[in-house]
């Protein structure tokens, strides 16, 4: 092999790696969360207008992060070298052009190309994909060249392995909480500490005053306004950003709670609680429930035992929503829950909790807990109680991902070592005859 051709394999290679890596990994950390996927996706078709396209939002989340997910795995295996490079390809150029757009035109703050777990520019994105799209015309020119590490009569094998992998693993994700929580409410957070931001770090922003002078304005700064020349008239100040800082991971938490008004047959709009609630070292029980009109309601006694239970023992439990006011009173009265209620931002409650319902267990501020609507704990049992004693135990990140990367990497290993046998079986059976003619 020369050089020019050791040079070529080289190439090829790095960039079947970088493009699978890059794959899998986008695809995993989308899979962790398709519901937050889903989520972009209908950003995406606000911003083109196509509202009446949301229920296909979450199949599409989901068949788009097993496909990417699918597409690494194959380029790191190297099987079905042609069809995945030419997926590839056909992936990479529908999205350089729309994440240039995006760039351009800007209608979301993050593409979401990779979750919550990495929160990248829009700009950043499209650079990312520049380089990918140069490493898929390698690939596409040089795809022979691949090494490949299983034969063709188990790559299949491993090709349906991968796939079903990819789709249990995304649908437990939706019907379970996500198995990592990469967003500001995960278990152990500060929801206080989350909201703050060092002022030295934040955005550096300067105060324009516009003033009007025989009918034409002029901007001046804080420190020459002419506040006490009568000549000058003040039209308006704007605030002008000079210099973007970080943000705090959490900006709008904000929740307000909802009074039943006892002549008005209703409930009304009450007191701004979130600082009452995240200074009180006591126990906070919130439902969460972006959505009233569309809650699974299966599993109903179950909050209303821990409302029960938080009243019983003097803790705060609030149901917290984006429905209407009129329509909280109607799911009220039909469904007799008694629940105080509060409400919250949709897209703060989607972030909250991934469950319509779900319920969070705060105090002082910090989430001790959350559960699915089908993980409601009965808190008068001793298992109950013991859950308010300490931070909810979950297996640590690097434990998860471990095992998760065995059931995944181990029925590939065997895949190969039944290849393996294979092989050696027919060498075995071959040199047996040569030795009998021998």
């Amino acid at each position: 092999m020369n050089s020019r051709e050791k040079l070529v394999k080289f190439l090829t290679e790095l960039s079947r790696i970088i493009l699978g890596i890059t794959f899998v990994f986008s695809g995993f950390v989308k899979a962790v969360d398709p519901l937050g996927f889903t989520y972009k996706i209908q950003d995406y078709l606000v911003s083109f207008n196509l509202p009446g396209l949301f229920h296909l939002a979450l199949p599409a989340a989901v068949a788009l992060v097993v496909l990417e997910f699918l597409l690494g795995v194959f380029l790191l295996l190297g099987i079905y070298r042609k069809t995945t490079v030419r997926l590839t390809a056909v992936f990479m150029a529908f999205f350089i052009p729309l994440t240039l757009w995006i760039a351009l035109k800007n209608p979301v703050k993050d593409c979401g190309c990779f979750g919550d777990a990495l929160i990248i520019s829009n700009w950043e994105t499209f650079y990312k994909n520049i380089v990918l799209g140069v490493c898929a015309v390698i690939l596409l020119r040089y795809s022979p060249r691949i090494t490949s590490l299983f034969s063709v009569g188990t790559a299949w094998k491993a090709g349906v392995f991968t796939a079903v992998f990819g789709l249990a693993f995304s649908i437990y994700n939706v019907v379970k909480l996500p198995v990592f929580d990469f967003r500001p409410y995960h278990i152990g957070a500060n929801i206080t500490e989350n909201m703050y931001i060092d002022p030295a770090k934040a955005d550096v922003v300067e105060n324009v005053f516009i003033y009007s002078k025989n009918g034409v304005e002029q901007e001046f700064t804080e420190e020459n306004y002419p506040w006490n020349d009568s000549t000058w008239t003040f039209v308006e100040m704007k605030t002008k950003l000079i210099q973007e800082g970080e943000r705090p991971r959490i900006e709008d938490f904000q929740i307000s709670a909802l009074v039943y008004d006892s002549l008005l047959q209703g409930f009304v709009a009450g007191d701004d609680i979130t600082q009452q609630l995240l200074s009180d070292t006591g126990y906070q029980f919130l439902m969460v429930s972006h959505s009233l009109e569309e809650m699974n309601k299966s599993h109903l006694d179950d909050f209303r035992k821990v409302a029960g239970f938080a009243q019983k023992n003097g803790y705060d439990f609030y149901c917290l929503t984006s429905s209407t006011v009129d329509f909280i009173d109607a799911w009220n009265a039909r469904n007799s829950v008694g629940f105080r209620f509060a409400h919250t931002d949709e897209r703060v409650l989607k972030t909250m909790i991934r469950s319509n319902p779900g319920l969070l267990l705060l105090s002082g501020g910090t989430v001790i807990n959350k559960w699915d609507d089908s993980e409601v704990p009965d808190f008068e049992s001793e298992r109950g109680k013991s859950l308010l004693k300490d931070i909810g135990w979950k297996m640590n990140f690097w434990g998860k991902l471990i095992v998760i990367l065995l059931i995944f990497i181990v029925p590939l290993l065997l895949i190969k070592l039944e290849e393996f046998k294979e092989k050696r079986s027919e060498f075995l059976a071959k040199n047996k005859g040569y030795n009998k003619e021998i």
